[in-house]
């Protein structure tokens, strides 16, 4: 059954979105890994943070047909995968694998490093969320508008097409239908953390 369904009958059930959000699955050895780095990096910039309950961690190891990135439930012990597309001048090539990071303004490439999540405000591809760079690798994010957004282009529909996603700006861009976990989990002054991680 796709996640998808599950949301839409949870919805229709009346639960709540932090309550849908809490209905994980069994935790594997590489969500414990998640858990474990999440909790790590939290400590590392707990106080430039706002609320520590939950953490994105994109592992750019691994290509863009496959979910990395992770939403990391440290209250509830759960987490819950994603598709997102990353920086053209991450993947030149265009074969689905993110190459290499920059912080450099035009490179259209992605950054790692730690980043605070902001309100949201309505953008180019709908309702997306503003980060701010906290590590000297992601420190001109702001500079670069570099921001958590829906796309077309990350959507799974292009893994049937393609066997990859379409690539962004540098942006951390999600399938337009899964983006609302974001706005609803990830943003007002919590913790995405990108790097590549090689987490499974």
């Amino acid at each position: 059954m796709q996640r998808r369904t599950v949301l839409a009958g949870a919805l229709a059930a009346g639960l709540t979105p932090r309550r849908v959000f809490a209905q994980g699955w069994q935790i594997s050895e590489q969500h414990r890994r998640i858990l474990d780095l999440a909790r790590d990096q939290v400590e590392r910039v707990r106080t430039r943070l706002w609320r520590s309950d939950v953490v994105g961690i994109a592992d750019f190891a691994l290509p863009s047909s496959l979910p990395r990135l992770h939403f990391a439930d440290l209250e509830g012990g759960m987490v819950h995968s994603f598709l997102v597309a990353h920086g053209k001048g991450s993947d030149p090539e265009h074969d689905g694998f993110c190459k290499r990071f920059s912080n450099v303004v035009n490179s259209e490439a992605t950054s790692r490093g730690a980043y605070i999540t902001y309100e949201w405000y309505d953008g180019k591809y709908g309702p997306s969320i503003r980060l701010g760079g906290l590590d000297d690798d992601n420190s001109n994010a702001a500079t670069r508008a570099i921001v958590m957004h829906p796309a077309w282009y990350a959507d799974p529909a292009m893994l049937e097409k393609w066997g990859k996603l379409g690539r962004s700006d540098g942006c951390f861009a999600m399938a337009p239908g899964d983006f609302r976990m974001a706005l609803w989990h990830l943003a007002a002054g919590r913790l995405l953390f990108a790097d590549r991680l090689g987490l499974g």
